[in-house]
Formats: structure tokens, sequence, C-alpha cells
């Protein structure tokens, strides 16, 4: 083999010295250096030797160690992706209509996105809530509401996904205990919260409490679930939000497997061994513009996620090394000027999720740079999917592009650029101390600033923004209404709850709460559904622990 390269290697630089060297003398290239997002440079052409850089044991076959080809051996040969588009506003009655309705249009998976007051912890009826409620999203106060959100849904037979952070162990608890008021086994219920609020202080800035003691929330979802829900993903660590904040596709990769490390030496350290939960740890990520580097950083995420869990972590369960990840598309890539193009834009990123082996997808409505999207919005997004899983033929071959000497340079040289992030962390001190000194918030800003200036130099091209822009342009768009009686109607429900609970009941399981937090060894959820089942809100609940823990202050980045 080594002859046949050195052969070629010949071959190739005779090649650049005399046929192409005479082609640039007559039509020189459009530029002379080319890059990807990231900042890794291009060749004009990939060969057999770029491919000999990469060990074939690291390629490997689909649902083999190191997973690079896949999770499973079948991929969407056996399944296709859940289809799972977010919806999210209003009330839960409103919420739920819009659940029935892309059911009806054959989606295969539920994701709920709560408004602003319910993200952050606080109540409908909180000071801070004036105006915001149920404007992004739904709100959730009471389990009354979440009885409602669900009504009418097997969630025995469907997935759930709940986008949510500081206050995602409340909503969990509140899922937990409709299931049970309806009989359902634990054990069949599917999906996950995202839970994962160490990127929150990097990237998205939607914080209860400090630092230590959320983690320890997210510890105690994740060894509660492991032990009672055994389909269920107790976190969705993200970096699609890191993304969406300015960073690279490599720190979008990086930072949440920091992030990984950091939760899974929590676990570890209660005595729990790593097979025990990890095969349920689920990640979640965003599919952006440059169309060969997305799919190279699936593969590499995969293939490092196996790698960390094995010799990091002495994992020998294949199901705690297969990195399973939803994607959504890239929200920050919309544009209102011609928002029609945002459709193109959304399927060409659909597509490098499918061909990067995503096990679910979310494709972004065209209207969402103006508002949560509309019905017809997000059925032409679901029908974007439907017509890569039914019309392209894509799905069925397993990850089409292994093998490409392009698609595996680069996953190569992601895989790479990911572990030496890791290392620089390690080395700092880790993931906490560093989110404290603002390491990886500098690093976000300073890629979003470099983006920015690129964009308005016109070096990174946005179609109907910085190129081919129609001066005096009108969008003549319908966009989804809000409803300011929404907000009244969850008031009088939030208010109908706490006349009718037994208040002296609430109040005794708010003090054992306490008891249990001081712990900092007992393991919260048991008492949160208690709280939830007798009638406590949301509210109630961060707010006495705020008492105990207090809040997060961050030290500002420049």
């Amino acid at each position: 083999m080594s002859k046949e390269l050195d052969e070629f290697r010949r071959q190739f630089e005779a090649w650049e010295q005399i046929e192409l060297a005479a082609f640039l003398k007559k039509s020189p290239e459009r530029q002379a250096e080319s890059r990807t997002v990231t900042g890794f440079p291009l060749k004009r052409v990939y060969t057999a030797l770029d491919l000999a850089q990469t060990p074939a044991e690291d390629i490997g076959l689909p649902g083999q160690y190191p997973y690079t080809r896949g999770a499973y051996p079948t991929m969407y040969r056996g399944r296709l992706w859940t289809m799972r588009q977010i919806a999210g506003f209003g009330t839960a009655e409103d919420t739920n209509g819009r659940f029935k309705y892309l059911i009806a249009q054959g989606q295969t998976g539920l994701s709920t996105d709560f408004d602003m007051p319910t993200l952050m912890g606080y109540d409908s009826d909180h000071p801070m809530s004036e105006g915001e409620v149920g404007r992004e999203g739904v709100a959730i106060d009471t389990m009354a509401d979440m009885e409602l959100l669900f009504e009418g849904i097997d969630l025995e037979n469907i997935s759930v996904s709940m986008t949510i952070n500081p206050s995602a162990w409340i909503l969990l608890a509140m899922y937990i205990a409709v299931a049970q008021k309806r009989g359902l086994d634990m054990h069949k219920l599917s999906g996950t919260i995202q839970a994962d609020i160490l990127k929150e202080y990097m990237a998205q800035k939607e914080w209860a409490f400090p630092i230590r003691p959320s983690v320890r929330i997210v510890r105690d979802c994740i060894t509660y679930c492991a032990r009672n829900m055994k389909r269920y993903n107790p976190i969705n660590i993200s970096g699609y939000h890191i993304s969406e904040a300015g960073s690279s596709p490599l720190d979008e990769v990086a930072f949440p497997l920091c992030n990984l490390i950091t939760y899974v030496e929590e676990v570890v350290k209660t005595g729990m061994h790593v097979d025990e939960f990890a095969p349920r740890l689920a990640f979640y990520f965003v599919s952006q513009s440059d169309f060969f580097e997305e799919i190279a950083k699936f593969r590499a995420a995969r293939r490092a996620y196996a790698k960390i869990m094995k010799e990091r972590f002495g994992a020998k369960n294949p199901e705690s090394m297969r990195l399973r990840f939803h994607t959504q598309t890239a929200a920050a890539s919309l544009t209102k000027p011609q928002y029609m193009v945002n459709i193109v834009r959304t399927a060409l990123q659909a597509l490098s999720a499918v061909l990067g082996g995503t096990q679910s997808l979310h494709t972004n409505g065209m209207d969402e740079a103006f508002a949560i999207p509309t019905e017809e919005a997000m059925k032409i997004a679901l029908r974007t999917q439907q017509v890569i899983a039914d019309e392209s033929n894509v799905p069925n071959v397993i990850d089409p592009l292994g093998g490409s000497y392009y698609v595996e340079h680069l996953t190569t040289q992601m895989e790479r650029a990911i572990f030496g992030v890791i290392e620089e962390v390690d080395r700092r001190g880790g993931t906490i101390k560093l989110i404290e000194e603002g390491w990886f918030q500098r690093r976000i800003a300073d890629f979003a600033y470099e983006t920015a200036i690129k964009k308005a130099k016109g070096e990174k091209v946005v179609l109907g923004v910085n190129k081919f822009v129609e001066p005096g342009e009108k969008a003549d768009i319908e966009t989804h209404p809000y409803d300011p009686a929404s907000a009244q109607r969850q008031l009088d429900r939030l208010q109908r709850v706490r006349r009718e609970r037994d208040q002296r009941e609430v109040d005794r399981l708010l003090d054992r709460l306490i008891e249990v937090a001081r712990t900092e060894t007992e393991n919260v959820m048991p008492v949160t559904i208690d709280l939830v089942r007798a009638g406590a809100s949301m509210g109630e609940i961060v707010g006495r622990l705020k008492a105990l823990w207090g809040t997060y202050r961050e030290t500002p980045v420049f």
C-alpha cells in the first residue's frame, strides 16, 4: 500500500506542476485561500494521501466503536430519525392544539418550547413575568398546566422533548406526576429534558442558582431517571445554544463534551458506575451552513465521545459509547430579507444533519426571523424532512459520504481540534473553574465578533443582507399572532390551583425540600414530584431554593 501511495504522490505532484500550473496561468482561481467556518484551511482537492492520515479503525463500521459512521448498524435503513418540530405558545391548551396538528401532519416526536417566565422559574403572576406570559413559548406554572399540555396524547408511544434548563427538574417532576396519575409504565416513557445548565453560564444566560448547586440538580435528574425511567434521557447536552451565541462549529461540539465530562464525574461520585447511566445521555447540536464541515462535525463528535467514555471513564457497555443527538437547523442563519430563501437554507442544513447521522431533527420555519412560526411554515419545515426521508433516497445508504477523502480528512481535523480544546480545559483547571473565569464566554464572544466583521465586510456572504440585496423590499408575510388574553387565562388557572390545594401540605413539603437540598447528597427529585402533585407552583419551588442557595452573578467579559 505504501508503494501505491508513493506512486500516487509522485503522480499528484506532477499534476500540480504541469496540468494545474498551466491551467492556472490561463484561468486563475476565484480566491487564493479558502477556509471552513471554524477556520480549517481548505485544499483545492483531497486525495488518497489525505485519507491515509486517518487510521482505518477510526473510520470503522456503522454501529461499531468508535461509531464514526453511525450510532447503529442499520441507521435509517432500520428506522428514520425522529421528526420533532418544536412547538410552544400561549397556554397549555394552545400548544396542545399545535402538537395535535403536527402529529396529524406526520410528526413523530414532540418538542416543547416554554415562555421566558417558565424558563427562569418564575410564576406567571410574578412582576418579572409581565408581558412575557406565553409570548415566546408555552406558560407552565403547575401540574394542572402539564396535564392540559399533554391531554389526549399517548405518552407511552410518543417521545417528548422539553427545552428547559434552570427549572428543568420541576418540569420533569410534573411530567412524571402526570404519567403516574394516568397509571403509565414509567419505563415506557421516552424523550428528554434539556437540563444542560453549564451551557447556560457559557452562552444562553438563563439560570436560577449558582453553578455548583445547579450541577447537583442535573446529577439528581440523571441518577433518578437511570433507576426509574429506563428509556428516558435525563439530559440533552447542548451545543445548539453555544452556536447561536456565536461560537465556531468546533466549540459547539467541544464545549458540550467538556460539560459532559463534568456531569459524568459528578454522577460517578455518587457511586453509580458509568454504564448504569451513560446509555441515556443525549446531545443537541445545530446544523449550520457549511455543509461538509457540519457533516464532519457530527461524525467527529461521535468518535470523540466514544473515546472519552471508553478511555476516560472506563465504559464497557457499547450503549455507553454511542453518542445520540438531536439536531436543529440554524435559527441564527435565517433572515427577514427575502425570507422565502430560508426554506432553501433549512433544507441544506437538514440534509447535512441526516448525512451526519442525527437521531432526531427539527427544521426551522421560514418565518422564524419574525416570530413564532405559523402552522403553514411548520408544515413546510416538516415536509422538508419528509422529502429527504421519502423522495431523496439518501436514508437508504448508511453514511454515504464515508470514505470521502474530504469528509474523512475534515472529520479527523475536527476530532483532533476537539481533544485540543478538552486538553486545554483540563490543563487550566476544568469546566466550572473556566466558566467562573469567563474563558468559554470569551472564546464565544471573540468568534462572534470576528463573524460579524466578516459579514459587515461581505467576506461572509448572507444573501439578501450583504449580497443580492433588494432595496426597498417589504416582507409580505402573515406572522403568528400573540393573544394577550392567554396571559389572563393562565393567571386564572394558577390562582384556582392555589385556592383549591392543601396549603399546609405544600408548606410541609417545601420545608422538606430545603432539608433535602441541605444534605447535598439526597436526591431532590422525589420531594419535587410530591410538591407538584400537591399543587406547588414552579415559582414557589425555585423561590425557596433561591433563599437557600442564592443566585448567580456573572463576571462581565469584555
